[in-house]
């Protein structure tokens, strides 16, 4: 009977364990929400009536290639009381609630719009977003065009990796205590010698930092009514396309040696062992010596940076930026540059 009453013992702890997973799994996906709508921190629009929503950029009317912008909305009540949506708007409206499309840009769960990186994405394009509210069809949606800028500071990186960390040396081991002799005056003996505490071992050097690869730089001036500038830029089989606005826009392009691994450190000297009490007392032992710190590794090479420029681009090579940190002087030469796209 004691057998039986046990193993029921346990499944019923099994099956609570497995309730409660379950339990906490639910509360995780739906119990969050409801809470809050049921303290006030969000409203449920199916609950909620709105006579109309807008939707807007609050950092900006724009976006540029590879950058993220917050949305937010919008929502006028019959009574004139306005409501948020969460996140940017930091107001009670949730997002899963509301249906956003978009075109040419993408928008995620949270409200947060964002533009791929590869210009071409872009150019000559207007991205727009529309939102609805699906459980007030009567509401109408709200539309936002979002144009596209390219007047920021862009980053193009093909620097070397950082070296390997070095491990750090393991730390000696402590003496063991003198054994205690005898503190009788009639028949004394001294104690024992404290054992010596070993030497830490040496730190590992760090690695050595990657060497950066040469980088290709194509610069031209793009057709049209408003000067911009396209650039390329390759290395290791990789391509890297920008669109820069010189009112503001710039493009760095770094190709700096990889730095190199910090040493490890060496390891503590163990502690010399307590001498044991007598007449006399033995002697304490030595401390080991601490290992050697590792030397960090030595930095990698900078690759050469080589500049092609249009003519007609000469008066905006200032846009570009350029680190080679432990490598050549970068290179600028003039030719004729088609356009990139």
């Amino acid at each position: 009977m004691k057998t039986s009453w046990s193993i029921l013992s346990l499944e019923n702890a099994r099956l609570v364990r497995a309730g409660f997973f379950v339990w906490t799994m639910v509360f995780t996906l739906t119990g969050c929400s409801a809470i809050n709508v049921k303290l006030g921190r969000r409203v449920d629009l199916s609950k909620t009536p709105v006579t109309s929503i807008e939707v807007s950029l609050p950092k900006g009317p724009g976006i540029a290639p590879g950058h993220t912008s917050p949305l937010v909305v919008t929502a006028t009540q019959p009574d004139g009381k306005v409501l948020l949506s969460e996140g940017q708007g930091k107001g009670k409206i949730q997002w899963k609630e509301l249906k956003v499309t978009a075109t040419v840009v993408t928008v995620n769960q949270k409200g947060v719009i964002s533009l791929a990186k590869d210009p071409r994405v872009s150019d000559g394009r207007v991205g727009h977003v529309s939102v609805t509210v699906p459980s007030q069809p009567g509401v109408m949606s709200t539309e936002l065009d979002v144009p596209f800028v390219y007047n920021v500071a862009f980053v193009s990186s093909f620097s070397g990796k950082a070296g390997s960390d070095g491990s750090n040396g393991s730390d000696g081991t402590d003496g063991s205590s003198g054994s205690s002799g005898s503190m009788d005056p009639n028949n004394p003996s001294p104690g024992g010698n404290g054992g010596d505490g070993t030497n830490g071992s040496d730190g590992e050097d760090g690695g050595p930092g990657g060497n950066a690869p040469p980088v290709q730089v194509l610069m031209t001036l793009q057709p049209g009514s408003m000067p911009l500038i396209q650039f390329s830029v390759s290395a290791s089989g990789h391509r890297r396309l920008y669109l820069v606005d010189p009112q503001g826009g710039t493009l760095t392009v770094h190709a700096d040696g990889g730095p190199g691994g910090r040493g490890g450190r060496g390891g503590r000297g163990g502690q010399g062992g307590q001498g044991g009490i007598g007449m006399p007392d033995g002697q304490d032992g030595h401390s080991g010596l601490d290992g050697t710190n590792g030397q960090d590794g030595p930095p990698g090479k900078g690759g050469l940076i080589t500049v092609t420029y249009d003519p007609m681009a000469q008066a905006y090579v200032t846009l570009l930026h350029l680190t080679g940190t432990n490598g050549p002087s970068p290179v600028f030469q003039v030719q004729a540059v088609a356009p990139l796209w």
